[in-house]
């Protein structure tokens, strides 16, 4: 990227995070609902759902809360696109002497600052309500890592649906499949607790990898294969929604 491509893009993230503070819907969206969420779980169904070992349920169920916030963030980002682009302003930015591609990285950049902090809330609630770690600050280096690429992956994949919907529904709607693949893995419960074939579905999907190598590393435990695993998931995802969102957005923009 050149110095001007730094600057457009950096001028049109500070309007795109501007949209986000000034949407408190959005807020409720992708932090209150996911702590919600993780309350209920913990102080309803966390009393009844035996996980196999030692450690309290907050800290089993923490990592999939953590990317079912991600999951619910990016939607957002689907929405503002869709909303860009019907209004015009992808026209009125091409007679402009602004880099193109500053207009979809201010909007992953956007979608990665709006879902840290959502993370950020989320993992402060989890304290309050009793999660407890001892991961080292490389540890913990890692699992933000981790967080980031997920988000980044997702976000890539929100940018292709914010540009191919016709609708403004269609747009956010694609959210929900990824927001309800975490409650088939192990995030949750033990997969092992799981019917054959769903079992095989959440043991083989990457969610389970990711929420598990998130899990071993929060608890100071061996990462195993899951790391690699969840890092191959994470490139393939992002890569391959990069390359398609870049490619419609080249389409689009002519």
């Amino acid at each position: 990227m050149t110095t001007q491509t730094f600057q457009d893009t950096a001028a049109l993230t500070g309007r795109s995070l501007r949209h986000v503070l000034r949407s408190p819907d959005t807020i409720i969206t992708t932090a209150v609902t996911p702590v919600a969420l993780m309350l209920m779980f913990v102080y309803v169904f966390g009393g009844a759902i035996s996980t196999g070992s030692g450690e309290s349920y907050i800290n089993y169920t923490l990592p999939g809360i953590l990317l079912i916030t991600v999951a619910s963030g990016v939607a957002y980002t689907a929405y503002r696109l869709f909303l860009d682009r019907q209004g015009g302003i992808f026209e009125r930015f091409q007679t402009m002497p602004i880099a193109r591609s500053g207009v979809l990285w201010a909007h992953v950049l956007t979608s990665v600052t709006a879902n840290l902090a959502s993370l950020a809330l989320v993992i402060g609630v989890a304290l309050i309500a009793g999660f407890r770690t001892g991961a080292s600050p490389a540890a913990w280096f890692a699992v933000v890592g981790i967080l980031v690429l997920f988000t980044l992956a997702l976000t890539w994949l929100a940018v292709i649906a914010g540009l191919g919907a016709k609708t403004v529904e269609g747009a956010s709607a694609f959210s929900y499949p990824l927001i309800f693949l975490p409650f088939i893995s192990s995030a949750f419960v033990p997969t092992s607790t799981m019917p054959g074939p769903v079992a095989w579905f959440a043991e083989n999907q990457p969610v389970t990898s990711i929420v598990d190598t998130l899990r071993a590393l929060l608890a100071q435990e061996p990462v195993g294969s899951d790391f690699w695993v969840a890092l191959l998931w994470l490139a393939g995802i992002l890569g391959g929604g990069y390359a398609v969102a870049t490619a419609v957005y080249r389409r689009r923009v002519g």
